[in-house]
Order: C-alpha cells, then sequence, then structure tokens
C-alpha cells in the first residue's frame, strides 16, 4: 500500500516532513492551496529494511498541476495533463531532433514492469516520436545480470519505470533505452544492475532511488558507482533538506529539484527551487575535486537540476496493475532520467573521465536557480536557492548540452 500526502510548491520543511512521515497507508494532514496544491502519494513503499533503497517517484493524485495544459499550448493535438517532450525540451533548451543518435541510456530499477515497452510506445505515440521497441532494436530490457530470468512484478516500481523511460525518450528520442531491473530494492542488486549496464555499453546510467547513508557507502561507491567515462545520474530525494545515498557518491552526478513554470522573461521558463527536493553535507563521502564550494567538507548534494515538483509534474503513462492509464508524476525521480538524457544528447563521455564534473567547468551553461528553499538550514545556500552554486538546485537546470558534454 502508498501512503497519500499533500504537497505544495511553496511547502516549508516543517510541512513536508509531516507529509512525509506519515505512516504506510496513513493520508498525512498538511496544508495545500485549492488551486496551486497537489496531493501525491509515493510510488514505492517505506523502507523496512537497512540497505534497502526506495524510489523517489510521487504520483499526484488530486488537484491540478500547474502543467495541465502547457503541452496542449505548444503542440496542436490536445494532450494528457503535465509536461510532455515538447514543454521539456523548450524549457531546457535541448537539441532533441538533432542529438543523440546512436547513444544508450540505461535504467535501473528494482522489479518488474511487464508492461514496459507497450507502455513506452503509447506515451511515444501520443507525443509523435518515433517508435522505440525491442524490435527495431531501440529498446532492450534485461535483469540485473542481463539475461532474461525478470524479477517479479512491482506496480510501484513499475511506475517509477514509466517515469524514467518516459523522461528519457521527451528529453532524447534519438536514444536508444535499456531498462535492467534488479532482483529487490537493495542496494547490492541495483548496483550489480548499475555494472551490467555499463557492462552492455551504457555510456548513460540513471537512478531514481535512495536510501539512508551508512559506513557501507565507500564500499558501494567503489563496487558500483567507479565508471570513468559513464555518466551515472542519481535522485538527490524527495523529502527535503537532507542527504541521500547514492546521490552522495563521489562519481555520480547527484540530480536536485525545481518547480518549472512559463514565465515572460527571454527563456520562456523558469525555475525555481522545489521544497522536496534532497540536499546536504554527507557523512560519508569524499567530496570529489571538482567541486569547491566551502559549506561541507565531505561530499554536497546535488551537482544540477531540472523540473521535480509534482505541482509542475510531468505526464507519464503506465498500464500495470492501473486503472488510469495517463498520470501526473513529479519526484527527482524525474529529474534523474532528464539529465541523464541530457548527457546522452551531449555525446558520448571521453575514456577516464568523469561527466560528474562536466558541469563544474561549464557554469555559464546552465540556467542558474536562485530562489527557493528546500527546509531549514540557517538560511545557508545547502537549502536555499541562490545566485551560483547551492544545495537544491546544484549549479542550476540545463540550457542546451553544453554543460554536460567534457
Amino acid at each position: 500500500m502508498r501512503r497519500t500526502v499533500s504537497l505544495t510548491a511553496v511547502a516549508t520543511l516543517a510541512t513536508a516532513a509531516l507529509a512525509l512521515a506519515a505512516p504506510l497507508g496513513q493520508a498525512a494532514q498538511a496544508t495545500t492551496s485549492p488551486s496551486h496544491g497537489v496531493t501525491v502519494a509515493h510510488a514505492c513503499a517505506t523502507l523496512t529494511e537497512k540497505g534497502e533503497m526506495a524510489c523517489n517517484a510521487l504520483q499526484v493524485t488530486a488537484g491540478t498541476p500547474k502543467s495541465a495544459h502547457a503541452e496542449s499550448d505548444l503542440t496542436a493535438a490536445a494532450a494528457p495533463s503535465g509536461y510532455g517532450p515538447a514543454s521539456l525540451q523548450s524549457a531546457y533548451n535541448l537539441p532533441s531532433a538533432s542529438g543523440g543518435s546512436g547513444q544508450t541510456v540505461a535504467i535501473v530499477d528494482a522489479y518488474d514492469d511487464p508492461n514496459a515497452e507497450s507502455d513506452l510506445a503509447t506515451y511515444r505515440s501520443q507525443y509523435g516520436l518515433s517508435a522505440c521497441t525491442t524490435a527495431n532494436g531501440c529498446f532492450k530490457k534485461v535483469d540485473q545480470n542481463g539475461g532474461t530470468g525478470y524479477p517479479r512484478g512491482d506496480s510501484g516500481w513499475a511506475e517509477e519505470i514509466s517515469l524514467d523511460l518516459d523522461m528519457v525518450s521527451a528529453a532524447c528520442p534519438n536514444c536508444k533505452i535499456l531498462l535492467v531491473e534488479a532482483s529487490s530494492a537493495s542496494m547490492t542488486n541495483l548496483g550489480t544492475a548499475v555494472n551490467t549496464a555499463v557492462r552492455l555499453g551504457a555510456k548513460f546510467v540513471s537512478n531514481s532511488y535512495g536510501g539512508s547513508e551508512s559506513s557501507s557507502d565507500a564500499t558501494y561507491d567503489s563496487s558500483y558507482f567507479n565508471h570513468p567515462g559513464v555518466a551515472i545520474t542519481v535522485s538527490s530525494g524527495d523529502n527535503g533538506y537532507g542527504v541521500e545515498y547514492p546521490a552522495a557518491s563521489k562519481y555520480v552526478t547527484a540530480v536536485g529539484g525545481t518547480s518549472l513554470k512559463t514565465a515572460s522573461n527571454s527563456r520562456g521558463w523558469t525555475d525555481t527551487v522545489w521544497s522536496g527536493a534532497g540536499s546536504g553535507c554527507s557523512a560519508y563521502d569524499a567530496k570529489p575535486s571538482w567541486q569547491k564550494d566551502t559549506g561541507c567538507t565531505n561530499r554536497t548534494v546535488a551537482d544540477v537540476s531540472a523540473v521535480a515538483d509534482p505541482n509542475t509534474g510531468v505526464a507519464v503513462y503506465d498500464s500495470y496493475r492501473s486503472a488510469t492509464g495517463w498520470m501526473v508524476f513529479g519526484g527527482t525521480s524525474a529529474s534523474s532520467p532528464l539529465i541523464a538524457a541530457t548527457y546522452a544528447l551531449g555525446g558520448a563521455p571521453s575514456a577516464g573521465s568523469y561527466p560528474a564534473s562536466f558541469p563544474y567547468a561549464h557554469t555559464s551553461s546552465l540556467y542558474d536557480v536562485t530562489s527557493g528553499s528546500n527546509g531549514s538550514c540557517g538560511g545557508s545556500y545547502l537549502c536555499t536557492g541562490t545566485t551560483g552554486y547551492d544545495g537544491p538546485s546544484g549549479l542550476g537546470v540545463p540550457n542546451g548540452t553544453a554543460a554536460f558534454t567534457g
């Protein structure tokens, strides 16, 4: 059973904590604006064991996202609620029509989504994207060891899988997609799936899950995430100020979250810090050499960001044990695959490089996020949007692909 919570784009940390701390199956009480608030449910169950991960997908279950009609404003055809490909490509200046050909983006998730390929086909058809199927070589699904012994199905993780596949498609329609399904949500199984994705040739690997940091993280880093020449993205979390692993790994690009809205500026859009995005100082992981902020002795989360606020959510199609099909999702589970696909649009990283460092060398090629907060940290940049680097949004959101190339 999933737990249902309420969030607003300007929720305080106290409100977010109240909502997210509700016992499994019990509705949390939080204040929402009738016109601007939505009610959301966590796709995946609450963590119960050490070393277990939860996905960072939030399904909108009630209310109207501000992005509900955005896509129909940009395309002639009627569209589902939530941002679709045209909106996301416009907001982040992505060369989606010409980029990504020949690149493979891997999605690592737990459990099986039996409808993954057919649901992906529905999404891509809705938005006029080319087919991405097993038959034409664009889509491939494997188990954590690279075979076809798929794990048991799980409706929550299936929603996560659909969100991930749809966001890669939205940002990089020409990319191939490799779905690697771990046997369970343990870090060891998910990490094995990451290694399999790399072994099978993916140069871009998205991970939309997280759990508590632990003294085992250094071992996980060396065993699963130290892959030079591969861009590995990880969601920063949906619980506001605070750090999750593997976003804390020094080898990955930690992806925070924003609220994305249309604006009357030259860009046509604006991003502010989403109140649910994770950020802060890692308790265990060392700071990578390219990260120069002074508020954390260790690794600081996040590096970059993209839309994650359910109030400005994205359209997703999922039919596995779902009566609705089209849904709206938020959470940093949306932003991680978007950033992985943006890396892919920029081309394969050079051998031996650490793509997490690329944005730090190209800060002028990002849209800076300068307002909003995800909690209370004494007003510092670790939880507050500000000019330049800040924790919740990192260095900012994509302005094309220049910040994501070596």
